[in-house]
């Protein structure tokens, strides 16, 4: 047996063979961090706000987005987005208030399934998460050079990778501070083209262009429609278009790496929690505000972007590099207007920089999560005095390596497989998600702990995680229905569509009946420990109203004034 430290700086034995115990009152003894040279809380409100954003708005909106529009249609293309976005606020509010009652150091996604649900589901989500966010690092890196070579720059993309790569590994291994403003201005550059493209949509629609009438009454909707027949004809076609568009209003379709891309990341905020200044508090300001402006950024794009492009425009399906194939680029070159579409591919860029960047955060935070429970060895929990847990930084970063199997039409289909590996994880992440969020509900009854305590209360649960149970799990097992449908069979294609969802089995069930097979399938509720790091942090916040920040000094002072 080994003595592990909770976040107060209690001590319990754990033992790997044997289940939670009420003595210890600690999930097996995870440990969190009780380091004083783990990391730090650096991260600001408004950094962690514009970082969860900024993994919502990216390649994904300004290019995938064309493709989904040409394969259902405006109508399909809102409806749909529309409803994933609903999905998506109903997970992120059971995230939030689910991670902002304990979100201790160390805290992740799988962190809280550990502590909450299981020490198999636990260990499975963290090396799930590790390595598909990892394979994400070199994925985007590529991405970022197919990007470039929209200007045909006469240089190999093996530089660029160089370069980006360099610079996204040194920004992860500064201080966490550096990074959330390297993201916040990332993100705030995103922020600033979306409002600026929403605008000009909204003048093109009253006013038209230089060489477009205005587009009144949703012209676009009407000619070539608002709805599009995918694969079949009729009926069964219009069927097929809606449950293929929903699917890609998650995961857009990628022609250039045979591959879906990500919408929406709203774990980012539980991973940014454990170094986050004052968490409790600044947690469900960043879920409120992600909710409000998946909304706004959205729900407004995909509005705007089946008024200024037809459907049946064909550069949406030239799987051209970066801008080329934008339904924004395409919809401003028809008005008339020129010159926007290499700022628009600049900033398409920044978002694929951004996007690994924060990638390697994310894995290299997974990675750190499991070192500290015991899921991974030890070594991976060493940090700087900056608290930058650098060693679990370098090996999530050696990801990035696989990126110069692009360079090589050959190796770049293995790295398309390795990439497909992780297909269905949004799904799988989701559902596990809601799994814990609903652990933590009925520990938190069972307990008798009011709700006065839960610093963000999400509304209609435990039943919005049920159904996101149910509607996620349907998802995931449609993934890839395409395949069966007539003329559409392709080994490949049903293997990339479902390999993910036997290998995340494989490593819970692994698991389960190795190392956990004398522990419960779920901790009991009444075990369930929500005591251990609460004081810490309740501290914290104290500390925090006794010696508040410059700003927030300011602030109080402006408005007194």
């Amino acid at each position: 047996m080994a003595a592990v430290r909770s976040p107060d700086g209690d001590v319990f034995e754990k033992n790997p063979g044997q289940g939670s115990t009420a003595a210890s009152s600690y999930n097996e003894g995870i440990e969190v961090s009780g380091d004083s040279n783990g990391t730090k809380r650096g991260l600001k409100s408004r950094h962690a706000q514009l970082i969860a954003l900024g993994g919502t708005i990216g390649t994904a909106l300004f290019v995938g987005s064309g493709l989904t529009l040409a394969k259902g249609g405006p109508g399909f293309l809102l409806l749909t987005y529309m409803l994933m976005a609903g999905l998506v606020i109903l997970t992120v509010s059971a995230i939030i208030q689910t991670a902002s009652y304990l979100p201790v150091k160390g805290a992740t996604p799988s962190y809280f399934a550990s502590r909450y649900v299981s020490a198999s589901l636990g260990w499975s989500m963290g090396w799930f998460y590790w390595y598909a966010f990892g394979i994400f690092i070199p994925y985007e890196l590529t991405a970022s050079t197919l990007v470039i070579e929209y200007w045909n720059p006469p240089i190999s993309p093996a530089v660029w990778i160089t370069i980006m790569l360099v610079v996204v590994v040194a920004l992860n291994l500064l201080p966490v501070s550096v990074y959330g403003e390297s993201e916040f201005w990332f993100a705030s550059l995103k922020v600033i083209t979306i409002v600026g493209l929403l605008i000009l949509s909204f003048i093109l629609f009253w006013w038209g262009g230089p060489e477009n009438p205005r587009l009144l009454a949703f012209s676009y909707w009407k000619d070539p429609g608002a709805i599009n027949p995918y694969i079949l004809d009729g009926p069964a076609g219009l069927a097929v278009s809606f449950w293929s568009t929903l699917i890609s209003a998650l995961l857009p379709p990628d022609t250039r790496f045979h591959h879906h891309q990500f919408s929406f990341a709203p774990e980012m905020l539980v991973f940014c929690s454990g170094e986050m200044k004052s968490p409790r508090r600044n947690l469900p300001r960043a879920g409120r505000s992600f909710l409000i402006r998946i909304l706004v950024f959205y729900i407004g794009s995909v509005l705007a972007i089946g008024v200024i492009c037809p459907s049946d425009d064909p550069g949406l399906n030239s799987g051209g590099s970066g801008a080329g194939s934008s339904p924004f680029v395409l919809g401003i070159k028809r008005a008339g207007i020129h010159g926007l579409d290499s700022v628009i591919n600049a900033v398409i860029l920044t978002s694929a920089w951004s996007a690994a960047n924060a990638y390697v955060y994310q894995s290299s935070r997974s990675l750190y999560s499991m070192s500290l429970n015991g899921d991974a060895p030890k070594i991976f929990s060493r940090c700087t005095k900056k608290g930058v847990p650098y060693v679990a930084v370098i090996g999530s970063s050696l990801f990035a390596l696989l990126a110069y199997m692009n360079v090589n039409s050959k190796s770049g289909e293995v790295f398309n497989w390795l990439v497909n590996l992780v297909n269905t994880a949004a799904f799988i992440s989701w559902i596990s998600c809601a799994i814990t969020a609903l652990r933590f509900q009925k520990a938190f009854s069972a307990q008798g702990i009011p709700r006065e305590e839960l610093p963000f209360k999400s509304r209609c649960q435990p039943w919005t995680s049920y159904f996101c149970i149910v509607v996620f799990t349907l998802l995931c097992l449609i993934n890839g229905f395409e395949v069966f449908l007539p003329g559409s069979w392709s080994v490949s294609s049903f293997l990339s569509s479902y390999i993910g969802i036997p290998i995340f089995l494989c490593l819970y069930l692994g698991h389960r009946f190795t190392v956990g097979r004398s522990d419960s399938w779920c901790i009991a509720v009444e075990k369930v420990d929500l005591s251990t790091g609460l004081d810490e942090l309740k501290a914290d916040e104290e500390q925090e109203e006794i010696n508040p920040s410059l700003w927030v000094r300011f602030r109080s002072l402006s408005k007194k004034a």
